[in-house]
């Protein structure tokens, strides 16, 4: 076993974080509510990242395991759709409340078992909050329209019915913010969840799984509103993206998983949400405030070490303000403190394992291949005996190498310049994906260009604001890709449910549409 780092400085040890959201160094992965089971024998080991260290050992869920699950899951959902939606967001609320009371530690455990620094774990965390409490005011407002209809003494509208049981599988990057984005909606809606976590951050999981529950418990509500399976994906993944009794899967997660899932779940003509690569980019123009751009940049590019599918990819600098700007830029990549991500002086965490840190390595020699030059970075660095740290890394090259045009979830920045605003917007939208895109001018006619039907073709497209990081009253997403699909706020809530189009004859006489005259 790799070194330990020492205790952590003044946000909470690992057993303080244990005890405080239920957690054992030995477990079980299946769980309704109730009681945790599984009987697999075949177990997972969940690694801190930072260090090395042997955090848990999960049984893992067996295909046995998932029906048992699915059937409570089931069960539930059939008497969850009758509780009032206002009710339903009556407990999402408290839901929310017991989150605010465990945002410290749970925190800490996303700092613990992902890598990334506090105040992103905190922040984390607080999505979970916000989305519940966007929640429950959707709780009262899950409407459809009063439509006019062409027929006399008649009415037309719509309303919208709970769907059924909502799959949901994520990503490590994100092991709790983006589950609650899905689960407050489909709780409202009246669905039961089926939540398959990545096997690189279950603790996480499990630890939201045992708020969850004592919530549901509290209100004598049934087992099965909300059921975690973590697993193999060639156990529990495919059950479930198979599995007819799940009308719709949300899944984070790269675009060729994606594209797995949105075909198999197609097949049988079920939904799928998608949230899958990025390739992000701002453009920094002459007539932009450098001082907001840095800022912007420099988290977007730096921040959760890079691995977040809005971090910022790639920079299209002017060619005016090109030298100045990566001048200032390598300045700040120069004072970026690497290491424990629950030290509180710590910038930058690991990578989630080796892996990313090979995938790191690849990505930098094939853009020196492709004709690119580092100007800072590139060095993978061990400060705890283990190699999952590395430089952030800047490097430029051309919108056209090969590796450009693929996402690389790392660290890695990509920098390049332009002459014209049009050649800038070809350059950013020159890319398979389409998920966040931000552009920095004080030009009206260039922020307007950008979010016009030429400019952006990605889901998000933000002014004077980085890619990274959305707020959870705009639905989220991208598209090409990215994989098209949307979750969290605005009009997303559809999507957990089912439409419904209602006509009432309140007259009595039988008007056919479009005027049809039909009589014996």
């Amino acid at each position: 076993m790799a070194a330990k780092t020492k205790k952590t400085h003044g946000v909470a040890s690992k057993n303080q974080i244990f005890r405080a959201l239920g957690l054992k160094a030995k477990m079980k992965g299946a769980n309704c509510g109730g009681e945790w089971f599984a009987g697999s024998k075949d177990y997972l080991e969940t690694v801190n990242p930072t260090n090395g260290e042997v955090l848990a050992r999960i049984e893992q869920a067996s295909a046995a395991d998932y029906e048992k699950v699915m059937k409570q899951a089931r069960k539930a959902f059939a008497a969850w759709r009758a509780v009032p939606a206002p009710k339903r967001g009556e407990v999402v609320r408290q839901v929310g409340h017991a989150l605010r009371e465990k945002k410290a530690m749970l925190g800490a455990l996303v700092s613990l078992e992902m890598g990334k620094i506090y105040t992103e774990g905190l922040g984390e965390v607080q999505e979970m909050i916000d989305i519940c409490d966007f929640a429950v005011g959707l709780s009262r407002n899950l409407s459809g329209p009063t439509l006019q209809s062409e027929r006399p003494k008649h009415r037309m509208m719509e309303q919208w019915h709970p769907l059924g049981v909502v799959g949901i599988i994520s990503a490590f990057n994100f092991p709790v913010a983006v589950w609650a984005w899905n689960t407050a909606l489909a709780w409202v809606c009246g669905d039961a969840t089926l939540w398959k976590p990545s096997s690189k951050a279950p603790l996480c999981a499990i630890a939201c799984q045992n708020i969850v529950s004592e919530v549901f418990r509290a209100n004598g509500l049934p087992e099965g509103l909300s059921c975690v399976t973590i697993g193999r994906g060639s156990t529990i993944g495919e059950r479930l993206i198979n599995d007819h009794d799940i009308p719709l899967v949300s899944a984070t997660g790269s675009t060729r998983m994606g594209k797995r899932i949105g075909a198999v779940v197609g097949a049988r003509l079920g939904r799928s949400i998608l949230e899958l690569g990025g390739n992000n980019a701002i453009i920094i123009s002459d007539k932009a405030d450098l001082t907001g751009a840095l800022a912007s940049a420099f988290f977007g590019a730096v921040g959760t070490a890079g691995q977040r599918c809005t971090s910022t990819r790639r920079l299209i600098i002017q060619e005016k303000v090109y030298d100045t700007f990566l001048k200032k830029l390598i300045g700040n990549y120069k004072r970026v403190k690497i290491g424990d991500p629950l030290d509180p002086a710590t910038l930058m965490g690991p990578l989630i394992d080796e892996g990313a840190v090979a995938d790191y390595e690849k990505a930098i020699a094939a853009a020196k291949e492709q004709g690119g030059k580092v100007l800072y970075g590139g060095k993978v660095m061990k400060p705890f005996g283990v190699p999952t740290f590395v430089q952030p890394t800047i490097i430029e090259i051309e919108n056209k190498a090969q590796i450009v045009q693929n996402e690389t979830f790392a660290p890695v920045l990509y920098v390049m310049k332009y002459r014209k605003f049009e050649q800038a917007l070809k350059l950013h939208n020159d890319v398979p994906q389409g998920l966040s895109s931000a552009v920095y001018t004080d030009s009206v006619g260039e922020a307007e260009a950008f979010m016009s039907y030429l400019g952006s073709d990605c889901g998000i497209a933000n002014v004077n604001i980085g890619t990274s990081g959305a707020e959870i009253g705009g639905a989220f997403g991208g598209e090409k890709e990215t994989g098209g699909g949307r979750e969290s706020g605005s009009d997303a809530w559809k999507m957990y449910m089912r439409r419904q189009t209602n006509t009432i004859n309140w007259g009595g006489e039988v008007h056919l549409a479009q005027g049809v005259e039909f009589k014996a």
